[in-house]
């Protein structure tokens, strides 16, 4: 049921045919009117046409926003996460959801400086993008108002939705009156692809899906060395070239690419309970994490880095569940920030053929001692007798245990 009181709202538009169809829908079933935003996050589109769908359908041209928010995307949510080397699940970089707190901070800042009181998007009902999309919106703006047409409208088919849009002259490109193969969403991060032809589990991933990365079967024969040099945590530079953070992950995409680096086929859990198949494409993230972990490896010490690693799992669940913005996903990340005081120096990878290989590692804040590890004598006071010591400390309670074992004869 329509919520007479919604005046405006405003829309977080693709210009594809299914966020057309919602433009389209909302100026008639709510009579009001509509603002588009359009957000490039580097999913390789060209976004002019966004406007002209947006002008073509009534929109006036005040009310559209089209924003390249590639070097924020990085910057300010993936960077971040990377500091905590996130994996959904064990495997999975977050590409998709990483992307939707910032697509939903806009919209609700673009709805405070357009006066709307209501914000609009075209995630469907099954999945985890409208959970991410409105735990965002109501966290930034308690009283707002979120219009999700798919948990709306009576549109249940293919054929439907085109019949609409036909009805109210939205064009309709050739392609997009079938039922598509899959469904992709890309951005700077990652692609990610599901539905029909991959929602067979058992089934193997047709090559036609892959767009980020080459097969690594036919990736080069020889392999590409490179060195990413970290600051704080964060890649800055590579092969010694600084550059911007979005310029980075875009070189590092090109870099995966070519090796065949970054293909997942994943069965997850999505939070709303039910379990479905991708295939995801993460290149330049796929380096940039063991890249991460191998600057880590020498700077980090042993009870920072374990405690990173017990808590990454809990901050990776919030992200896929969509609490960005939750005091819990702060606080972790403050901890976590913390960490990467030290987490500085350089990362020599090799790739080849899928793999990401660390081949080296300095940093001026390692804590490897050479003097202390090595079998030789070293200059390092490190007296091998006290290992007896430690080790009768540490078996103790053992020891007690095994007693009481015996005496009762288990």
């Amino acid at each position: 049921m329509a919520d007479s009181s919604v005046k405006k709202v405003v829309l977080a538009y693709s210009g594809g045919l299914d966020t057309s169809i919602i433009l389209k829908w909302l100026q008639t079933t709510y009579r009001c009117e509509v603002v588009t935003f359009t957000a490039d996050l580097g999913q390789g589109e060209e976004l002019g046409p966004a406007r002209d769908k947006a002008l073509l359908l009534g929109i006036k041209p005040e009310n559209i926003f089209i924003e390249d928010l590639r070097e924020d995307f990085v910057r300010d949510f993936v960077f971040p996460m990377f500091r905590a080397n996130a994996l959904y699940e064990g495997v999975y970089l977050l590409g998709t959801s990483i992307a939707r707190p910032l697509i939903a901070k806009r919209l609700i800042e673009i709805a405070e400086q357009t006066g709307a009181d209501a914000v609009s998007h075209g995630a469907t009902g099954k999945g985890n993008d409208q959970v991410r999309f409105e735990l965002t919106a109501y966290a930034l703006k308690p009283d707002i108002a979120v219009i999700a047409p798919w948990r709306e409208w009576d549109l249940r088919s293919r054929e439907q939705l085109i019949a609409f849009a036909e009805q109210h002259q939205i064009p309709i490109a050739k392609n997009k009156r079938g039922e598509a193969p899959f469904s992709v969403d890309a951005n700077l991060l990652h692609s990610s692809s599901e539905g029909l032809v991959l929602e067979d589990p058992a089934v193997e991933v047709p090559d036609y899906v892959y767009s980020r990365t080459i097969s690594p079967e036919d990736a080069p024969d020889k392999p590409t060395v490179i060195t990413i040099g970290f600051e704080k945590g964060d890649a800055a530079s590579i092969d010694g070239v600084k550059m911007s953070p979005a310029t980075l992950l875009a070189k590092l995409n090109e870099l995966g690419r070519d090796n065949g680096i970054g293909r997942l086929d994943l069965v997850e859990n999505r939070f709303v309970g039910m379990k479905s198949r991708g295939m995801y494409e993460t290149p330049g993230g796929t380096i940039l994490h063991v890249a991460h972990r191998a600057i880590e490896s020498i700077t980090l010490d042993r009870g920072a880095a374990h405690l990173k690693d017990e808590i990454m799992p809990k901050y990776a669940e919030l992200i896929y569940n969509g609490f960005w913005y939750s005091p819990e996903r702060e606080m972790l990340q403050a901890l976590i920030d913390k960490s990467q005081e030290f987490v500085s120096g350089e990362v020599r990878l090799k790739l080849y053929k899928g793999g990401v290989h660390v081949i080296g590692r300095s940093s001026p804040y390692s804590l490897y001692d050479q003097d202390l590890v090595t079998f030789e004598e070293g200059a390092v006071a490190y007296d091998h007798r006290d290992a007896a010591g430690f080790i009768k400390l540490n078996a103790l309670r053992l020891r007690t245990l095994g007693q009481r074992k015996k005496k009762l004869g288990l």
